[in-house]
């Protein structure tokens, strides 16, 4: 059955299409038959016991300059719809969790991917820290003292923002280093939440792994290269995208995630993965789905809406054995037409 999908994103005309992974979603969606309707997490809106967003049916192509045509903007109670993707990017601030306890008032019908209450409980570099035995050795502190000790112990560090995103301000450390004084002080100064404090892991120069887990389990990666005299492999900092293979330990790592990230509802995640060592859980809007395609991997924008769909009438079921009746109370598009 063709189903309604609520999109809430950043402005779809920034949109990078070549590389972007919610528009790969949206694309595999449409391609189903479903109906997709977008709208900006600015939109959101909670009134009289409803979440409502002033969304716009939408048409999505993949030509670049060309790759959508809306139509007119009016409210739409988002219990009307089948499924809502939750997929603006970060930064993690207060209005990203606002938007997750908004979505997390929805009726138990509707489907949220990913599930938003663990979206707000799985901050992408504190989740992480759930599976120490995966990953470097890692420190979250602001603490001037705590940290001079975790360099004298673990040698050259990574600094980075506990929120950051895309690499930004993501900083390599000696142990003796006389920059180091500064660079607190700009922390200090700049993010009043902790840090985090990681050892360097020298093979980042032969890449970062972004590996895509659908509904818990791997499905595809894509190996992220620096570019010269950086660390940072993100694509959006420079990184090449490499085809690549699963090691051992990868699958591993995964086996040892995937199960509490089914469990919790977390049915599209990236992970990255140096030198054998897990490094972040990305949870929110984990990119990877075009490039690993793009390097003659998967294209995982099916295995996940397999996954929705599968998701989606586990949910019907539940609420129809608790009602007596069909929960669905008819299909999405006939219910957002009948709220808007």
């Amino acid at each position: 059955m063709p189903l309604t999908v609520a999109v809430q994103m950043d402005p779809i005309e920034k949109v990078n299409i070549a590389g972007d992974t919610t528009f790969a979603l949206m694309l595999e969606a449409q391609a189903r038959g479903h109906r997709l309707i977008y709208y900006t997490p600015d939109r959101l809106s909670f009134s009289d016991g409803r979440v409502l967003a002033l969304a716009c049916e939408i048409v999505v192509r993949d030509i670049a300059g060309d790759h959508f045509t809306l139509g007119a903007e009016k409210p739409v109670d988002l219990a009307g719809v089948d499924v809502v993707l939750l997929r603006q990017d970060p930064p993690f601030d207060l209005a990203y969790i606002t938007s997750t306890h908004l979505l997390e008032m929805l009726p138990p019908h509707v489907l949220v991917v990913n599930d938003p209450a663990s979206v707000r409980n799985a901050p992408e570099k504190l989740f992480v820290m759930k599976f120490p035995e995966l990953m470097p050795k890692t420190l979250i502190s602001r603490d001037k003292k705590t940290i001079e000790e975790f360099r004298e112990a673990n040698g050259e560090v990574v600094m980075k923002p506990l929120y950051g995103h895309g690499g930004s301000a993501v900083f390599k450390v000696a142990r003796k280093d006389p920059n180091f004084g500064s660079l607190f002080d700009l922390f200090a100064t700049t993010f009043r939440e902790p840090w985090v404090v990681q050892q360097f892991l020298p093979a980042v120069s032969r890449g970062d792994k972004r590996i895509i887990l659908i509904d818990g389990v791997a499905l595809g990666a894509v190996n992220r290269v620096p570019a010269e005299n950086d660390i940072r492999s993100n694509m959006v900092r420079g990184g090449a995208a490499a085809a690549t293979e699963f090691t051992p330990r990868e699958r591993d790592i995964c086996a040892a995630i995937g199960p509490e990230l089914k469990r919790l509802g977390l049915i599209i995640v990236g992970i990255d993965v140096i030198d054998g060592n897990l490094t972040e859980i990305n949870v929110t809007s984990p990119t990877g789905v075009r490039a690993i395609r793009r390097v003659g991997g998967p294209d995982l924008a099916i295995a996940a809406w397999d996954a929705i769909e599968a998701r989606r009438n586990e949910k019907i079921n539940i609420v129809s054995s608790h009602v007596g009746g069909d929960g669905a109370r008819g299909s999405g598009e006939d219910r957002a037409a009948s709220r808007a």
